[in-house]
């Protein structure tokens, strides 16, 4: 599964990413998700919870594939 986010801002924390595309259900599940080492931010694990996501880049989460791409 393909999500493609348009990025409206400079950037977006890691854990907010999560939840704003519907993968977790809350900020804290995010935290939780990044902190078991189940997410990667272009190809490379990613444990920074608010790790600053910006245009470009790609996170992955079991299957879901997250394009942010800005807007702006």
């Amino acid at each position: 599964m393909t999500i493609e986010f348009p990025l409206d801002r400079d950037h977006v924390e890691l854990h907010h990413l999560l939840k704003l595309t519907g993968i977790c259900d809350s900020g804290g599940a995010g935290k939780a998700m990044v902190a078991s080492g189940a997410v990667t931010v272009d190809g490379a694990i990613e444990l920074r919870k608010s790790c600053k996501i910006r245009d470009g880049q790609i996170v992955r989460v079991g299957d879901a594939v997250i394009r942010v791409t800005a807007t702006h």
